[in-house]
């Protein structure tokens, strides 16, 4: 291996950050290559531990002690990506953006011992159906970590990069079923001599392998309830015990068609110990877990619906992830496709070794290679607008798409759009992304202010918005009231947050005291204390409309949409359960009271709580 020490370049690796495993790969004479941990591992355990002397450990021996201290160590994090919910270890309590920092810090290790001190660069991937929350956690974690971070890539976009790398020559179509420890994503790729282009892509954050773990935790738990009449689950310890149990019986039930379990010492009842032996056959396993691969496979449909073609039209099928040995998987893409799998690609390393070719078509190793890529948007994306409801009155709230899911990226659009009152002098961009027709349903992006519009009394002022969203996952949102030239813009992704500098900088500051002050304590009002929250409460209700002003409501149209919406609600009746019944008899109540009142502003409150509920009870 080159000793890069003294070479002055920023070298780039490529990471998966796995919920199970997680790995690093660069390019080492013109191919991609994993980097071996110092006991020459290729992949490590994506697990966290805060030992007794208050030490950061991560990898295999902290997997070891997810049963002995289950306090002191977190595993599969990365379900937990995006939200502002601190996750207690060892008495601490850490963002999940920080958690992923250790394992990264670890991978890092890896890289430095290779090329040295000075700054590092990483591609790290994320499953394909990742919100833009979660992408922008992961690369918070990884600058965190100490790494720059400049390209987030989609996880079955990398490991078709791993696979094309060695087939620039070929044209073919190829789908990509990619089911990981605690995430599933499907891609159908195209091959076109050297060009590398993702045609649609859909999936689930949150089914994967912890799934099918949990169920079998939920199998050996109801065995010793029936046995012993106690649940294990009220037990941390024993929970632990039967999670890493479930994992070892998963994996042998790939090879094996019956595996027998022996627990003698699960929990305690009444000062007794209490175990359990019995056995668990391939086709039991499957039965848990069946419901849960036929989601994947209603995906894969899907996505094939989305890029316009048939299963026949399908060459090869790459299966990435661990979850993809379980023989069932192999079933289901044999009967929808009628030709098996490929077995010459590691489900364990194509994501990071895909990630790795990324890097090196950034950096330019792998300039000669005549690869090229393209992704798509996973995910639909446009701002919020007034919209007709059952023929009611337009009202705010509805999703207008500026950048449909399974475009083609890098792309830019614009829409045209206008003042929904007359005099308006300001609007909200509210930007969400999501594939509801009523943004409430949808996941928010941001907003901002467009000001300095002109009051125009006799008719609306034109808007333009529009969305560039790049190769680097990067989405920028821009308005400009035409009459006046007047733009404002956001750049959504990359703001990781920071409108609080100072929150960022406390997120190192622990991350520092966790490995250079081990045995100092830390006061747990300080480690909470991290405000990442989303811009809120800049405005009003002031909304976009496409083109059609809305003007003040006089009490009469006020009346006339109220009737409306009780007449629906009495309609929809017939249709509903029980529950769904009573809920409509109080929008029915609300609105008749309402209705006898004289109060507008009441009025229209109840209108709007009304049509939200009516919306809810049609779902």
């Amino acid at each position: 291996m080159p000793n890069h020490e003294n070479v002055h370049f920023r070298p780039i690796v490529g990471i998966d950050l796995g919920t199970t495993n997680s790995a690093v790969a660069h390019i080492h004479n013109g191919k991609p290559e994993m980097i071996l941990s110092p006991k020459g591992e290729r992949i490590i355990p994506s697990v966290v531990l805060i030992d007794l002397k208050n030490n950061v450990i991560v990898g295999e021996d902290a997997r070891s002690a997810l049963v002995a201290m289950p306090d002191r160590s977190v595993s599969a994090i990365k379900r937990k990506m995006g939200l502002n919910e601190p996750v207690s270890i060892a008495g601490q309590a850490l963002l999940p953006q920080e958690v992923s920092a250790l394992i990264l810090q670890e991978l890092k290790s890896y890289v430095d011992a290779i090329y040295g001190e000075g700054e590092k660069e990483a591609v790290i991937t994320v499953p394909a159906y990742f919100t833009d929350e979660q992408r922008r956690a992961t690369k918070q974690a990884g600058e965190l970590a100490g790494f720059v971070v400049e390209r987030i890539i989609n996880e079955p976009t990398a490991a078709a990069l791993a696979f094309g790398l060695e087939h620039t020559d070929e044209d073919r179509l190829f789908l990509v079923y990619d089911l990981g420890g605690g995430t599933f994503d499907v891609s159908v790729v195209e091959m076109m001599s050297g060009l590398l282009e993702v045609r649609a892509s859909t999936g689930n954050h949150r089914l994967g392998g912890e799934d099918f773990d949990w169920k079998l935790v939920d199998f050996l738990s109801e065995k010793i309830v029936e046995e012993s009449d106690i649940d294990p689950r009220n037990d941390i310890r024993a929970t632990a015990l039967l999670k890493e149990e479930a994992e070892k019986i998963k994996m042998r039930l790939s090879k094996d068609f019956v595996v027998p379990v022996e627990l003698p010492l699960v929990t305690v009842k009444d000062n007794e110990p209490v175990g359990i032996s019995t056995e668990i056959t391939r086709e039991q396993f499957v039965g848990l877990i069946d419901g849960l691969l036929l989601e994947t496979m209603e995906s894969v449909s899907s996505v094939l619906k989305d890029a316009q073609i048939s299963p026949a039209d399908i060459e090869e099928v790459l299966l990435v992830g661990g979850s993809t040995r379980i023989p069932r998987v192999r079933e289901l893409i044999q009967d929808m496709f009628a030709k098996s799998p490929r077995t010459d690609v590691n489900p364990d390393e194509a994501v990071a070794l895909g990630a790795a070719v990324q890097a090196g078509l950034k950096s330019g190793a792998l300039s000669d290679s005549g690869l090229v890529a393209t992704d798509v948007a996973p995910f639909s994306m446009g701002i919020s607008v007034l919209k007709e409801w059952m023929g009611l009155t337009k009202r705010p709230g509805g999703f207008a798409p500026i950048i449909p899911r399974n475009t083609t990226i890098p792309v830019t659009r614009t829409e045209k759009l206008g003042t929904s009152a007359p005099g308006q002098t300001e609007v909200a961009i509210e930007i969400f992304q999501g594939e509801h027709e009523w943004v409430k349903y949808n996941h928010r992006l941001g907003e901002f202010l467009l000001s300095g519009i002109p009051a125009n009394f006799d008719k609306q002022e034109e808007i333009d918005v529009t969305f560039r969203y790049n190769l680097n996952g990067i989405l920028e949102v821009s308005a400009k009231c035409v009459s006046t030239g007047k733009e404002m813009s956001v750049i959504v992704q990359d703001g990781l947050q920071r409108d609080s500098q100072k929150a960022f900088q406390e997120s190192v500051q622990r991350l520092e005291d966790l490995w250079k002050n081990a045995d100092q304590d830390l006061d747990d009002e300080e480690l909470i204390d991290a405000d990442w929250e989303e811009m809120e409460d800049l405005l009003d209700d002031t909304e976009l409309d496409e083109f059609d002003i809305d003007n003040e409501q006089a009490p009469s149209v006020l009346h006339e949409e109220a009737v409306q919406l009780r007449e629906r609600a009495v309609k929809m009746m017939a249709e509903l359960d029980a529950d769904g019944q009573s809920k409509a008899r109080q929008v029915i109540n609300s609105l008749d009271q309402a209705i006898a009142g004289d109060d507008l502003e009441h009025l229209r409150n109840v209108i709007d709580e009304a049509t939200d509920a009516l919306i809810d009870l049609e779902l």
